[in-house]
């Protein structure tokens, strides 16, 4: 039903029609781990999946949702910044990120521009050829509108000989909705 769509749902639209099964992936903002789990769901027991989180409570939510179904097999959960994951991913098929605060958690801890940057261009250098990038962004509030400024300037400059990028944004709602962002690596 279209009334019910938001950004985090036109994501995992998104991840449904682009993880394969053995795949190996990231989720650059664990959070409450919803990608992380569709992610090892998607990829199936011969995928990886990378979780990383600067917040302990995150991976501590993370660590049990997996737990709880199944999944923390197909997980390696990490305790850090994204903007750090090429020290413990070589390469990937796709990275996911939800750029603003842990729901339900401290809203003054939160995603930033300097790092977010830096976790996108490790992102995409790790990226493989027909990989992606699946971005959600979080803005107004306590974290304001510096980082989803920066990362829209930085899908802007990516070269377009590399990637396609796409942004996508609810027209008609009100109060900052959040932003669904797309970039494929050309084969």
């Amino acid at each position: 039903m279209i009334a019910e769509l938001n950004a985090l749902e036109i994501c995992h639209r998104y991840l449904r029609g682009m993880v394969r099964r053995s795949g190996v992936y990231v989720d650059a903002t664990a959070g409450r781990g919803r990608d992380t789990e569709l992610l090892c769901r998607l990829a199936g027991e011969a995928g990886v999946v990378y979780a990383f989180d600067i917040q302990r409570e995150a991976v501590t939510a993370t660590r049990a949702r997996l737990e709880q179904a199944g999944l923390l097999p197909r997980a390696r959960l990490i305790h850090g910044g994204h903007e750090r994951m090429a020290d413990h991913v070589p390469s990937a098929h796709g990275v996911v990120f939800n750029f603003g605060f842990l729901p339900g958690g401290d809203h003054s801890v939160f995603t930033r521009a300097e790092t977010s940057l830096a976790a996108l261009d490790a992102a995409a250098a790790l990226l493989e050829p027909g990989g992606f990038l699946a971005l959600t962004l979080y803005s107004g509030g306590p974290n304001g509108y510096a980082e989803r400024d920066a990362v829209l300037s930085w899908l802007e400059a990516l070269d377009q000989r590399r990637f396609t990028a796409l942004v996508c944004r609810f027209a008609n709602r009100k109060n900052d909705p959040p932003l669904f962002a797309a970039v494929e690596k050309h084969p």
